[in-house]
Formats: C-alpha cells, structure tokens, sequence
C-alpha cells in the first residue's frame, strides 16, 4: 500500500505545485490576479470532471484485468511498482494482460475527443460561462476580465491537460505510480522557470500576467503528455498499449462509459458545487475570494497524504478483486483508513499552528487587501483543519468503491457531502444567516464530515465485493 500511495501523493504535490507556482508569482503580480484563478478553477474543472472520470473507468478496468491475469497469490505483489505478477495459466494470463492494454488504448481514444470537444466550448462560452456567477461591482470590473484572460488560454490547452492525466491513471491502475511522479516532476521543473518568465515578463518575453501563468500550464503539461505516451507506446513500464488498440472498439466503450459516467457524474457534480460555492463567495468584497481560493490550494496540499492513499486503495482493491481475493481488499481499505486518520490529525496541527506564516507566503503585496486577505486565509484553515480526519477516511472509502467499478456509490456520497453538506450549510450560515465569511469556511468543514461518516457506515455492509469485469464476462457469455 505505501509503495503505491507514497508515488501517488509525490505526484498530487508536484500537481499542487503548479497550483502554487501561479499564486505564489501571481500573489506578487497583484490580488485581483489571484482572485482571478480563484474564480476561473471552478469553471475550468467543471470540463475537466468529465475526462477525469473516464480516467477513474480506465485505471479501474485496467487495473481488474491486470489482477486477472495474475495468480490471486500473486496479487500480494501488486504493489511493488510493477504490476501484475506470476502466471497461473499462460493463455488467460496473456488474454487478460493484453486487454489491459487494449482498455488502455480506448481509454486514450474517448478521453481525447472529449477533450477536444470540451476545450473548443470552453473557449467559445468562457464569457458565458463567468456571466452566470453574480459578483460584486468591484469583482465584476477588476476580477472577471482576468479570469477570462486565463480561461481562454486553459481551454485551448485542455487536451494536453487530459492527455497526463489519462497516462497517470492508466499507470496507476496497473500498479506503475512511480513512472508519472517522473513525467510529473518533469513538468513542474519546466512549470517552475516558465512561469515567471510569462507572468512578469523578462526581455523579448512579453508581460501576460494570468494569461502567462495558464500558458506555463500548457506548455509544461504538453511535454508530460509526449513523454506519458512514449512510455505507453514505447516500453513495458505499463499496460502494453499498440497502435490497434487505438481503434474503437464497442465492448470497451461500452466498459469505459459504463464505469466512468458514474465518476464523471460525480466530478462534474463536485465541479458545479465549487461553482455554486463561488457564486456565493464572489457576492463577499475582493479579500474574501482571494482568501477563499488561497484557502482552498492549501487545503489541497495537506490532503495529499489521504488522496494518495485513496487512489494507492483504488488500485489494491481493483487488483485484488479481479483476482478473487475480496478480503484482502477490504483489510487493505480498513488499514489504509486508519492510516490516513492518523496522517491527517498530525497535519490538521500543523495547519493550525503555521497558518498565518503559511498564508503570507502567497500575498506579500504589502498593501491593506493583502493584509485582510492574510488573515482570512488563516482563519479558513484553521476552521477547516477540523475536518482533516474525517477527509482521509472518505478518501480511502471512496477509492475502494471505484476499485471495485462500483463508482455508482461512490457518486451518490460525494453528492451527499457536497450537496446535502457544503452547499445549504454555506448558503445558510454566509448568505440567509449572518456569519458572513465565517459561515463559508464552516459550511465547508460540516459537508466533508457528513460525507466521512455515511460513506465508512455504508461500506461495512460489504456490497461493493464484485469485479465489474465479471459482470461483463457474464453479460458477455449470456
């Protein structure tokens, strides 16, 4: 388990990383700048939900016919960075290991024509897009245009974006994490001394602000896209994907939709929550925006223990069900929980104690705007490291419902804690009630928790135990 996980949050950091990168050189380039990305993400991963759950049906169906073409013995073994492990039958062995590949394949084909479409309406409907979030006269005059700015840029680059993402989790549900921390990290390094450069501007390099910060993005993550597929096409590091595999094939976009319009569902779900949120949150002055979308980068960062976790889980119990060993995967999600508790109540305080130093790292303007800001970021996450246990638990859960194909569960509590959670308690305590920015941050915090606790009740009922690959050998049988 933490041979996989500890590649997969190296990974999310080196993502969070490009996240940082702009506030940290966008925080020196104004507040308004900041505020700007804080507005467009939403928006921007509202199209980038739906590749990703393509993504999760590629890395889970990959993942079930590489631990079928193992011995269950030896899918002990899954997690020592390579996948698969020792023959039990030569012929079924091949089958199940070339149809790993072949679902790679696919998945590379549907999740790159969705890709193209969404990027070109992206870029058509991005001022539509930002017309729906009611904002105040000052966000509306300094912050919007902006934003605009970066979603334009973003959008073209959106199949690039999707092409890492896809190679990462294909490699993951093989049990490969270590090979994109590589490409990753790759990426970040070109990310880190471009994105200056852009922003600012430095001699024949002219100055583009936001829209420099989303074409480092681009052109970094287009260099990870060419080397992912070079690893897929040119080596044995991941499921052995040829050039026929590329090829439509029904039965497999069949398995692909089937399993990854549930997740889609669920991230893009998620991705209209954030919006809703911010059309909340953009109807507050400036300062609380710009506090609101800082606060929410760093909160990503400190959830890296349990999202690596979450997807190390993904693929144990993905291989170990296809394997036919259920009850390893269920003692392995239970561990998994367990640690990430542990891991998250250490960083909850750690994000108490450091807050307000953590914060004035990302706006050092000088000015009252950044001084305001500062300290409604610190006071975010102080308020939201409460919910820091209970994230690693519903982390860990969901990525064992996914494992299992059974992304159907893993929607409707997602759903739950954003919508039956964050969404009314916010509105409630910061728009219909009078806590202002304060009820945001413990709307926030509440929705989390009643997600944890529903999600970890409802899998010790045991009802997620079935490879969805089985589901569809039997369909296909009958």
């Amino acid at each position: 388990m933490f041979a996989l996980a500890w590649p997969i949050v190296a990974t999310q950091l080196l993502q969070v990383a490009y996240n940082l990168t702009d506030t940290l050189w966008l925080g020196r380039f104004s507040t308004d700048a900041v505020a700007a990305i804080s507005l467009a993400f939403p928006l921007v991963f509202l199209f980038i939900s739906i590749g990703g759950g393509l993504n999760v049906a590629g890395s889970t169906l990959v993942a079930q016919y590489t631990g079928r073409a193992s011995d269950p013995d030896a899918a002990d073994d899954a997690a020592d960075g390579t996948g698969g492990g020792d023959d039990s039958d030569p012929v079924d062995t091949i089958s199940h290991s070339r149809t790993a590949g072949t679902v790679a394949g696919q998945t590379l084909t549907v999740v790159t024509a969705v890709a193209v479409t969404f990027g070109v309406l992206g870029y058509l409907l991005t001022d539509d897009l930002l017309s729906v979030l009611p904002s105040s006269p000052a966000t509306a005059g300094q912050v919007v245009p902006l934003a605009a700015d970066y979603m334009e840029v973003f959008f073209l680059g959106l199949p690039f974006l999707f092409g890492f993402f896809v190679f990462s989790s294909l490699m993951r549900g093989y049990g490969n994490t270590r090979a994109p921390m590589v490409v990753m990290a790759l990426s970040v390094l070109i990310n880190v001394v471009i994105d200056p450069l852009l922003i600012f501007g430095v001699g024949p390099v002219p100055r583009l602000g936001v829209q420099g910060a989303a074409l480092a993005t681009v052109l970094s993550r287009t260099v990870a896209t060419v080397v992912g597929l070079y690893v897929l096409l040119g080596t044995d590091a991941g499921p052995r994907v040829r050039l026929p595999d590329f090829r439509p094939q029904r039965r497999f976009v069949v398995q692909i939709v089937r399993v990854g319009v549930p997740s889609a569902m669920e991230q893009s779900a998620s991705a209209l929550g954030l919006i809703t949120l911010t059309a909340m949150v953009v109807t507050f002055r400036p300062e609380v925006v710009a506090a609101y979308g800082l606060g929410n980068r760093l909160v990503s960062l400190v959830f890296l223990p349990a999202l690596g976790l979450g997807r190390a889980t993904n693929t144990i119990v993905g291989q170990n069900l296809g394997a036919g060993n259920p009850e390893r995967a269920e003692r392995a999600t239970w561990l998994a929980a367990k640690v990430a508790t542990a891991v998250m109540l250490v960083v909850a305080v750690l994000a108490v104690a450091f807050a307000d130093e953590v914060v004035a790292v990302f706006i050092s303007t000088g000015t009252d705007a950044a001084a305001e800001t500062i300290r409604l970021g610190a006071e975010y996450i102080g308020v939201r490291a409460i919910e820091f246990g209970f994230i690693g638990v519903l982390q860990v859960v969901l990525g064992a419902y996914r494992g299992a194909g059974n992304t159907k569960t893993a929607l409707a509590f997602s759903l739950l804690a954003l919508w039956i959670g964050r969404v009314p308690i916010v509105y409630a305590l910061a728009i219909a009630g009078d806590l202002g920015p304060f009820g945001i941050w413990v709307g926030m915090t509440a929705g989390q928790i009643i997600g944890a606790v529903a999600a970890a009740a409802w899998f010790t009922r045991g009802t997620w135990k079935e490879a969805v690959i089985d589901e569809a050998d039997d369909a296909r049988g009958a």
